[in-house]
């Protein structure tokens, strides 16, 4: 039986409680480029067939979620992605049939669900595209899954309101945070179907 492929961005946010569940995880590092990347790279060394789903997991801030809420992300979009002078609308990558947003079946209907922004910076105010959630990894790691035709899942807890207070907020709540991830997986019997 297969089983998710567990993506985060840094070992701090799972303080290594997902290892001893038995969970693979594979830790790709900030920003779009390193998670486009690590997971390209971990899906094309994959027999077809060893993952049943990506599972994006990781803290971000929401000005609309509350701090210390698991919010699950379905739809995705980029909110450092800015081609509007050249006639472009925000979020949209130019010449290519991708839809700016990228929409994913729903995995965990229990939780709240939002939109994502995924930028290469490090959010402390409203972002400039429509979104619930902000991160730095997810819209790129649901584009690899769309273009490779994985099916995908991403649920982030909560740890800042992406204000001016953020980078102190995230620190504190990454112990929390992983914790928390360790018991959706145990709950959702996520981790039951490894081998």
């Amino acid at each position: 039986m297969t089983h998710p492929l567990v993506v985060m961005a840094l070992e701090s946010e799972s303080q290594g409680r997902l290892e001893k569940l038995g969970c693979e995880v594979l830790y790709t590092g900030l920003g779009k480029v390193n998670a486009a990347h690590g997971l390209t790279r971990r899906l094309h060394r994959a027999p077809t067939g060893t993952f049943s789903y990506v599972l994006n997991l990781g803290s971000a801030g929401s000005g609309t979620f509350h701090t210390g809420s698991l919010v699950a992300a379905d739809r995705f979009v980029q909110r450092d992605m800015d081609m509007t002078p050249v006639g472009f609308e925000y979020g949209e990558t130019p010449y290519e049939d991708i839809s700016a947003m990228l929409s994913f079946p729903r995995r965990f209907p229990h939780l709240p669900h939002g939109i994502c922004g995924t930028g290469d910076c490090f959010s402390q105010g409203p972002p400039p595209v429509p979104c619930d959630i902000v991160d730095m990894e997810a819209y790129a790691l649901a584009k690899v899954c769309h273009v490779e035709c994985v099916p995908f899942a991403c649920v982030k807890y909560i740890t800042d309101g992406a204000d001016h207070n953020a980078h102190a907020d995230w620190q504190e709540n990454l112990v929390e945070a992983a914790r928390i991830f360790e018991t959706l997986l145990t709950s959702e019997s996520v981790v039951a179907a490894r081998p």
